[in-house]
């Protein structure tokens, strides 16, 4: 996991990266978690998918943001994932 902060922290360096990622910040937040999860268990997009009743390249997409999964799909990856996906609305 440590990889993937060093990742981050390395991208947020780029002003333009860090403007985008501020503008989305909820949606990457959620992604953020996803991605640190799926590394906690130890696993890969692929057995993400499959726990997940989906196909890998739609977790990639999801990963890279170029995905707006409904909140559906994000109950079944927390489901596969063992977390648990709470709403709040305030």
């Amino acid at each position: 996991m440590s990889s993937y902060k060093n990742f981050k922290k390395q991208l947020l360096k780029d002003k333009e990266i860090k403007k985008a990622y501020k503008d989305l910040g909820p949606e990457f937040a959620v992604v953020e978690m996803i991605i640190e999860k799926r590394l906690k268990e130890g696993l890969t997009q692929k057995e993400l998918a499959k726990k997940a009743n989906t196909k890998q390249p739609v977790i990639s997409r999801l990963e890279r943001g170029d995905f707006s999964p409904s909140l559906q799909f994000l109950y079944r990856l927390t489901e596969a994932l063992g977390a648990k996906l709470e709403v709040s609305i305030s």
